[in-house]
């Protein structure tokens, strides 16, 4: 069964305007409430799932209307019953989409031309796309509630599925880590900061411009090819360190001070300010580290995990105590998956460097040390020991009950849903176009008025 797919088909979509040229005039195929669907919207969502390689069971005009339908009951609803977003989350998601799009895509200028739209006309249709996605699943929190379930009816769930259909569960894993940063030498860092200070003095001189040199040198990938520049951003959107210099800047022909953040060295030029957002531009550097101090490092996580298996304190305690981690220092060095909300991991689901040298590992296990780089670019030195591991297998209710109990809720959830959408046909107000009229649906309750 198609669940839901409109959560996905929203990622997708853009406005596509009258195009004077083709003299194509858009037109209206769905109204539901006070929101229209145009044909426009439904050919741009089939244009990308076709490009995912989906298939369509029947007519994509009608399949997609639907999904883009239903999505819009939600947020219908949510309107209806005042639920609010927090907009900070939402520029914040706006912001890091723009970000990821401009870097697949090259530059800007290349996203722009792209999507035939300025950056601001596409920052607010991923504004409105990513609010009505944040409104639906406030929406659909509210219709579903609190699922729980007893062992005996995750029992009767698991008794009662087609033995030809029992989930099967991929191997998992349980990863536990102890973590240690190498040292910057001082000689490092001073080179570092006295590069960002030359650049200061040759753009307050006016040798050249913060963006000529944020393209030659900056660090920083996402901003580089665009001149070191950011979009409006507010300050949750920031580093702490990052905001609180770049909201202080005044006069745009002035660069910051030095600011370290977790990714390295900055200094910043203010572009625009505008309420409680600002636009400016930065350039990154990131101090390298020596080979002696990475090696250094990781003898002394040698030693460490040499201590831990000579039983002198366990990993646990050493992951308390020594680990520099701190997402997994207060948990006993164990790694959590927040994709599934659990300690479990597929192989693939780990990051690079520890899967690649879990894959070798027993349970119980400790790794030679080896160096991992992290999300923000910063290499550290670690060991890890393999805590648990699953073979893939066909679920069992003494195995795999959590994930069974999972399944059985979302199944409830699903439930719930479909019966909301049946009575929201009936008591929404939908209008199609006529040439629709004969799509089978997904759900055949549709009440559709009539023009009159």
């Amino acid at each position: 069964m198609r669940k839901f797919l409109f959560l996905v088909i929203l990622s997708a979509l853009q406005l596509v305007h009258v195009s004077a040229q083709d003299n194509v005039i858009d037109r209206v195929e769905w109204v539901v409430g006070d929101k229209c669907i145009l044909r426009s919207d439904i050919e741009e969502a089939i244009r990308f799932w076709q490009g995912n390689g989906r298939k369509f069971e029947g007519d994509p005009y009608c399949v997609v209307g639907e999904d883009l339908a239903i999505q819009q009951l939600f947020v219908h609803q949510a309107a209806l019953d005042s639920i609010e977003v927090d907009e900070t989350d939402i520029m914040r998601k706006v912001e890091a989409q723009m970000s990821y799009v401009m870097q697949k895509i090259g530059s800007k200028e290349k996203m722009e031309e792209y999507f035939d739209k300025t950056s601001s006309e596409i920052r607010e249709m991923y504004r409105e796309q990513l609010y009505n996605m944040e409104m639906m699943e406030r929406m659909k929190q509210s219709i579903v509630g609190e699922i729980k379930v007893s062992p005996i009816l995750v029992r009767r769930y698991f008794e009662s599925l087609p033995k030809d259909s029992l989930p099967f569960i991929q191997q998992q894993v349980e990863v536990q880590v102890i973590t240690l940063e190498p040292e910057v030498d001082v000689d490092e860092l001073e080179r570092v900061k006295s590069e960002l200070r030359e650049y200061t003095e040759r753009v307050t001189s006016g040798e050249t411009s913060f963006s000529t040199l944020a393209l030659l040198y900056s660090e920083d990938p996402g901003t580089a090819r665009v001149g070191g520049e950011l979009d409006f951003m507010g300050r949750g959107q920031l580093q702490p360190e990052f905001a609180t210099v770049a909201f202080n800047l005044t006069d745009p022909g002035k660069v910051s001070k030095i600011v370290e953040t977790e990714y390295g060295f900055h200094i910043i030029q203010l572009i625009e300010k505008r309420g409680d957002r600002v636009k400016v531009r930065h350039i990154l550097r990131k101090p390298r580290l020596s080979t002696d101090n990475v090696k250094k490092m990781l003898l002394r996580l040698d030693s460490i995990a040499t201590d831990i298996r000579d039983e002198k304190f366990t990993f646990e305690e050493g992951a308390a105590v020594i680990s520099h981690d701190r997402e997994t220092r207060n948990n006993y060095g164990i790694m959590y998956n927040k994709e599934t909300a659990s300690s479990h991991f597929k192989l693939d689901e780990l990051p690079v460097d520890i899967a690649r040298v879990v894959d070798n590992l027993k349970v119980g296990e400790i790794s030679q040390p080896f160096t991992w780089m992290l999300d923000n670019g910063k290499t550290v030195c670690a060991i890890a020991k393999l805590k648990s591991k699953t073979d893939a297998h066909v679920a069992t209710i003494k195995d795999d009950y959590e994930t069974l109990q999972y399944m059985y809720q979302a199944k409830l959830s699903e439930e719930r849903i479909n019966e909301w959408i049946k009575e929201k046909q009936q008591n929404t107000y939908v209008r199609i176009n006529r040439d629709s009229h004969e799509c089978e649906f997904l759900y055949p309750n549709w009440k559709f008025y009539e023009d009159k």
